[in-house]
């Protein structure tokens, strides 16, 4: 098992080769990854596949602001 110092070289070396805005994605897809095996190993049927259902929402949200409020060209 690392100790803290392991732990903190570790950080640095994920931080200089990833940079610190792309971490907190790291983490939770790490965190979605550990989440998801825990289900199969358990033998759970259903698998989250978050990335999906977050672009499906994003989609709707899209053609709802198209009816919502449509761009005219009576301004020009």
């Amino acid at each position: 098992m690392p100790g803290i110092p392991e732990l903190l070289v570790i950080l640095v070396i994920v931080l200089l080769v990833f940079g610190a805005g792309k971490l907190p994605q790291i983490g939770e897809s790490l965190g979605k990854s550990i989440r998801n095996f825990k289900k199969a190993a358990s033998g759970g049927d259903e698998i989250e596949v978050g990335r999906k259902r977050e672009l499906e929402r994003a989609r709707e949200g899209e053609e709802d602001a198209e009816i919502v409020s449509p761009k005219s060209d009576k301004t020009k």
